[in-house]
């Protein structure tokens, strides 16, 4: 599949809207040169289809290169429908899928002006692999991923003292390193108060825009009425998954009776697997070690990479 620039954009400050230069220098883990949303990040560039932006602007909405916040412009390819981890590549400029989409967190010019904004839900961001320039008319091809890249996860521990600083919480970068070890690539590490409505709004987010193959949470299992990690992972989840969470309760119990009061849960939202672990390093440690050796071949077949598991 191949695309063709329609424009370059960049903003010189951020909040203000990009202009298209027609030509830019691309750099590596930074994003276009002189843009001021570029950084060390995973959001370097942003990607939106010129075809949608026509088809918008048939509705009557008249908007022009950049007035979306996008950076590159292209005819020919619906980015939206490409997976994270699709490389891009224009001339020596190289470029790797890392989001789809993104959160309106407040309503743009445009969408005051015409009810709507297509870039959170069709633009698309991506970090820079390799530098290079790009200009208008320049085509773009897609190379889609490879079925046995390295499975993507997030890991997101839940404390409030931790989030307050109160405390160093150590059952996230625990669960972090032991998947690491296990050749997992780990895309984000956050740490959240135990606030149901935050918790769904990330695994959505870690779900459906980063779409990751895991989540790992650690902490809020317990019977606290504060601990609300099962409840924000069931009111996301499409199916339920379990054998996950009975493996680890069984394991557990064999070394402590108090995993009984253990209410964590193993679900499914879209393509990603999310599991709850406890809250403490020597649990998350133990968790694993039951669960670890499995989670590849579920990681397949949600990746549909494998064949039937049905034994002769």
């Amino acid at each position: 599949m191949e695309g063709i620039i329609k424009a370059v954009c960049i903003s010189e400050k951020r909040g203000t809207v990009k202009k298209n230069i027609n030509e830019v220098n691309v750099i590596k883990d930074f994003g276009l040169e002189g843009d001021a949303h570029a950084g060390k990040w995973h959001r370097q560039v942003s990607f939106l289809s010129a075809d949608i932006v026509d088809e918008f602007n048939e509705k009557g909405a008249s908007v022009i290169e950049g007035d979306f916040g996008e950076n590159i412009l292209a005819y020919g390819i619906d980015f939206k429908k490409l997976p994270v981890g699709t490389k891009l590549i224009c001339n020596d400029a190289k470029f790797e899928i890392t989001q789809i989409g993104k959160e309106c967190h407040s309503h743009c010019e445009i969408y005051k002006r015409v009810g709507d904004c297509i870039m959170p839900r069709e633009g698309i961001f991506a970090k820079v692999l390799e530098s290079g320039t790009i200009k208008v008319g320049d085509k773009i091809e897609v190379i889609y991923p490879e079925k046995d890249m390295p499975y993507m996860a997030a890991v997101m521990t839940l404390s409030d003292k931790g989030s307050r600083g109160e405390r160093v919480d150590t059952s996230g970068p625990r669960a972090a390193e032991i998947l690491k070890e296990h050749g997992f690539k780990i895309v984000e590490e956050i740490l959240l108060p135990d606030e149901e409505a935050q918790i769904k709004k990330h695994l959505i987010r870690l779900s459906d825009s980063r779409q990751v193959d895991l989540i790992i949470t650690t902490g809020g299992t317990g019977l606290s009425p504060r601990d609300r990690t099962p409840e924000a992972t069931l009111a996301v989840a499409d199916r339920n998954v379990p054998g996950i969470s009975e493996a680890i309760r069984a394991g557990s119990m064999t070394i402590t009776k108090r995993a009984m009061l253990s209410r964590g849960v193993s679900v499914i939202r879209k393509k990603t697997l999310i599991i709850n672990l406890p809250g403490s390093k020597k649990a998350v440690e133990e968790s694993f070690s039951f669960i670890i050796d499995q989670l590849p071949h579920g990681l397949d077949t949600l990746r549909e990479n494998t064949e039937d598991c049905g034994r002769n």
